[in-house]
């Protein structure tokens, strides 16, 4: 069983700063680029920033310079340091992995395998 659990949401003031993480845990095999989105209600989901095993990283234009994406791939998690947070900010932010698991007897490539979401609320 493969899983993606997510910690670290909650309920911030604006300004107010948030680390989120994403552990990974399971038959894997291998993971190539874990990513953060986030969807606001009515809203299409979208991508926050993505970092490839090896450490490069990008980030949806109007966050670079206050969201900062990290990895440590001995523990397989991904965190998301946000900082200056503003109530457009608010959403559920879902970590995203490409992996490679070990299933039924074979390999599997999931481009999207998903957490279960993690709710953050800017507001004063």
């Amino acid at each position: 069983q493969v899983q993606l659990v997510e910690s670290g949401g909650g309920l911030v003031q604006p300004g107010g700063s948030l680390r989120l993480s994403c552990a990974a845990s399971g038959t894997i095999v291998s993971i190539n680029t874990m990513s953060w989105y986030r969807q606001a209600p009515g809203k299409q989901r979208e991508l926050v920033a993505a970092v490839s095993s090896g450490g490069s990283s990008n980030y949806a234009d109007s966050l670079k310079g206050r969201f900062t994406i990290s990895r440590d791939n001995a523990k397989k998690t991904v965190y998301l340091q946000m900082n200056s947070l503003k109530p457009e900010d608010t959403a559920v932010y879902y970590c995203n992995a490409d992996l490679i698991r070990y299933y039924d007897r074979d390999y599997l490539r999931q481009r999207a395998f998903w957490g279960q979401g993690t709710q953050v609320t800017v507001s004063s």
